[in-house]
């Protein structure tokens, strides 16, 4: 078993991952003639056969099976290492690209940002606001250094800490309803009122709603601050971050709809960053300055 090479362990987790050959080649970007061959030298090598190619998708033999559990782990860990290489490597960074998404609270968010970028002065921050799907794309497209947002915590890609906890509720402004306001108002009844939604802006992920009324016209906006203002005027209705239109409620110029079935929600809003990325000395820097005030913006603005 000796000779076994870097490209060989490689094809073979590309092929198990998506199950053929030629959606392997596509993956790593390799002629597919290149993947089967250096798969079945890895096989030739251990004297083992690892793939079943009887049947539409190549499917692992046991013997693979335990193979490849072994090879996955040292690829992750090669992967790990080449990342801490390019981090010891890196100089002082530039510039940083930070990514605020469309709950977070923005008075809270730049405060954070600005207290830390006042002692790196020889680091550009480059600032975008993106909403639904926009941070995330950029954070896995390479675009993004750190993205504040809200995250799918069970994904193993992200590296996450826990910022602000955002009470998201349902608001009409006075009299735009033709009936009155109640804790038991139903999707279906809001069914024939437009709704104010924010649009994604993604550019090639799978588009996400969120508390969208199922055959309700809609109406997309850019931003939370627009969409609030719709609501206001009265060409909408919408859920809202509970920090922008509390003051509104509390003022009578809006009215929260929540109750037993349009019930709201939570975000979990968290600085996140890639687990499998290098990150240079000043990201680093920044990520633990924003792990030690973590502690003091959990809950804020609950």
């Amino acid at each position: 078993m000796h000779d076994l090479t870097i490209h060989q362990l490689v094809c073979f987790d590309a092929v198990v991952s998506e199950g053929s050959f030629q959606a392997a080649a596509e993956k790593i970007r390799r002629a597919q003639p290149s993947v089967s061959v250096a798969v079945k030298n890895l096989e030739g090598q251990l004297g083992l056969t690892l793939l079943d190619r009887s049947g539409y998708r190549v499917s692992l033999t046991e013997a693979g099976r335990s193979f490849h559990e072994r090879a996955r782990v040292f690829l992750a860990e090669l992967r790990a290492l080449k990342n801490h290489v390019t981090q010891l490597t890196m100089g002082e960074e530039s510039e940083l690209r930070v990514v605020i998404g469309d709950f977070c609270p923005l008075p809270q968010s730049l405060a954070l940002l600005r207290r830390f970028f006042d002692d790196c002065p020889g680091t550009r921050l480059h600032l975008h606001f993106e909403a639904i799907g926009g941070p995330w794309e950029r954070l896995f497209d390479g675009d993004a250094d750190v993205i504040l947002h809200h995250i799918d915590k069970a994904d193993p890609r992200f590296e996450f800490l826990d910022l602000f906890r955002v009470r998201v509720v349902p608001v009409v402004a006075p009299g735009f309803l033709r009936f009155p306001v109640s804790r038991s108002i139903t999707p279906e009844q809001m069914r024939d009122y437009v709704q104010c939604v924010i649009r994604d802006t993604a550019q090639h992920s799978d588009t996400r709603d969120y508390f969208l009324v199922d055959g309700a016209r809609s109406w997309t906006v850019g931003d939370q601050l627009m969409k609030r203002e719709l609501i206001l005027q009265g060409m909408g209705w919408g859920h809202m971050p509970n920090y922008l239109v509390e003051p509104d409620i509390r003022d009578g110029r809006l009215l929260d709809i929540s109750g037993r079935h349009l019930n709201g929600g939570e975000a979990e809003i968290v600085a996140a960053r890639r687990r499998d990325a290098p990150h240079g000395p000043v990201a680093n820097r920044l990520w633990r300055y924003i792990g030690d005030q973590a502690a003091g913006l959990v809950g804020a603005l609950s």
